[in-house]
């Protein structure tokens, strides 16, 4: 009786690991590991966006520079653009933001708030001759454009996944393990004001 006792114990460890595994595969069949990795992809692409915002705002400082050694008098919209982004600089914004809609609309603002100050102060560039010709000017120029371009790349890959992770949220079974396993997963915040309000518009010199 032993004997069989033994064996049967020993049987049901052996095959402990296959029941686990299939269990695995069964529960990742029906979408149990959507949830976290579309979480995580859209963090992921909440940090580029965060990332290229940032260095817009490192380009500023250079750029303001520069335009008054040849535009003193427009000091108003130089003034414009340093408040602006210290307005957009001084909002706290972390992986937290995105399920939050007051801090994200916030920062939304600020930064429609700095680009529209940005550009103003490109437009009143227009009308110096001088500064559209300096190096530095014309350097900075270009990386602004750039950081512009990848913005919107960032801002289109974060919405995509955004969406992606909400769909997962609402729809069967993403919102069966939404309701169990996953309570702490919140929808998260997408971009609601168009693009074009949240892009510095590009400087072509004649």
């Amino acid at each position: 009786m032993s004997f069989l006792t033994d064996f049967t114990v020993a049987r049901r460890r052996l095959l402990m690991p296959f029941l686990l595994l299939a269990l695995s595969v069964g529960l990742a069949g029906c979408g149990v590991n959507n949830i976290p990795t579309n979480e995580e992809k859209a963090k992921a692409a909440w940090s580029e966006v965060l990332s290229q915002y940032q260095r817009r705002a490192e380009l500023i400082p250079n750029l303001v520079e520069t335009v008054k050694g040849y535009a003193q008098q427009e000091k108003d919209v130089l003034t414009q653009v340093t408040q602006a982004r210290a307005n957009a600089t001084s909002i706290k914004v972390d992986a937290s933001t995105i399920t939050d809609p007051e801090t994200f609309k916030k920062f939304q603002d600020a930064q429609a708030q700095l680009s529209g100050a940005l550009g103003r102060l490109i437009a009143v560039s227009e009308a110096y001759p001088d500064l559209k010709s300096n190096q530095n000017f014309l350097a900075l120029q270009a990386q602004i454009e750039g950081t512009e371009n990848r913005i919107a790349v960032a801002r289109r890959d974060y919405i995509e996944a955004v969406r992606v992770y909400n769909t997962e949220l609402r729809t069967f079974p993403g919102v069966l393990w939404a309701s169990t396993l996953y309570r702490s997963s919140k929808p998260m915040e997408t971009f609601t004001i168009s693009e074009e309000q949240m892009k510095v518009p590009q400087v072509k010199f004649n």
